[in-house]
């Protein structure tokens, strides 16, 4: 079952009176780019939660945010002065090269990142332990609705196969009769100008003509990308990049008949082909 790469979650849980809160947002990329937003009391567990989402997630741009509030009353507020005095010292260097610079005040200074922590009186190991657990919720949440998108994504595709479909058989039944048109104006053109023109060399021209604008080979290979193509929305993993390499062939089929047409019906298809084709690339660029 293919999935789509856009998606969102959310996964709230409560540990020994701690409030953790999941965000996950996800959307169309060419790889996997992680961002991933922790507490600073929670740093240590980024290698961690990167590695499940990796083991998760197999393309997409994602955003992994942790919220943590501690509002019991075993909350412990600390004040870190090595780095509100390391921040002061860069502000006054700051403030020297600069002219009418603002004033920064003591609440300012507080808002820092760092500088005040709100801990809680919690063991590490239970506290990671609940921040994995939550996040696993998390990432089923995303993977679910990630599934229901590309399935959408799936039956669109489909509708859009079938249509191409009929565009290769109209353009299969056409061929005797494109032939048979070129045959009749070659006769017409003779006609208005009066020549005399051997029967055996008029068919010797039509079988010319008829070989440059023979696109057999050209709509056996739309057949075989067709085929390709919903061969590959049933598998079972990411199959992202490889519908993309396929939307070049379409495009490029499309535009060798496009080349080869000599008549309007044949030019309405071939452009019809690469309206469809469009409409694919662009649904598959959603596709992980």
């Amino acid at each position: 079952m293919i999935a789509s790469m856009t998606g969102f979650a959310s996964h709230d849980t409560e540990a020994e009176g701690q409030s953790l809160a999941w965000e996950i947002r996800s959307v169309n990329h060419r790889y996997l780019d992680l961002r991933v937003q922790l507490p600073d009391a929670l740093r240590a567990l980024e290698t961690d939660v990167r590695a499940r989402l990796q083991q998760s997630l197999g393309r997409g741009k994602v955003d992994a945010v942790l919220r943590l509030e501690s509002p019991g009353e075993d909350a412990v507020v600390r004040f870190d002065p090595v780095r509100a005095k390391a921040l002061v010292k860069t502000i006054r260097e700051i403030d020297q090269l600069m002219v009418n610079g603002a004033r920064v005040s003591a609440l300012d200074i507080l808002t820092w990142p760092g500088i005040i922590q709100r801990d809680a009186a919690l063991d590490p190991d239970v506290l990671r332990a609940a921040v994995l657990e939550a996040l696993g919720g998390a990432i089923a949440d995303l993977r679910a609705m990630r599934a229901a998108e590309g399935e959408a994504l799936r039956r669109t595709l489909e509708t859009r196969l079938d249509a191409y479909s009929g565009l290769i058989r109209q353009l299969r039944e056409r061929r005797t009769a494109i032939v048979e048109e070129q045959r009749e104006r070659l006769r017409a053109r003779i006609a208005e100008l009066d020549l005399t023109l051997d029967p055996q060399r008029l068919e010797q021209e039509v079988a010319l003509l008829a070989q440059r604008l023979d696109v057999d080979e050209e709509l056996d290979r739309l057949d075989g990308h067709v085929a390709a193509m919903r061969e590959i929305l049933d598998r079972d993993e990411p199959v992202g990049r490889r519908l993309d390499f396929l939307m070049q062939e379409f495009n490029r089929e499309a535009n060798t008949l496009g080349s080869k047409s000599h008549d309007l019906e044949t030019t309405r298809v071939a452009m019809e082909m690469k309206v469809l084709t469009e409409q694919m690339r662009e649904q598959v660029q959603n596709i992980e």
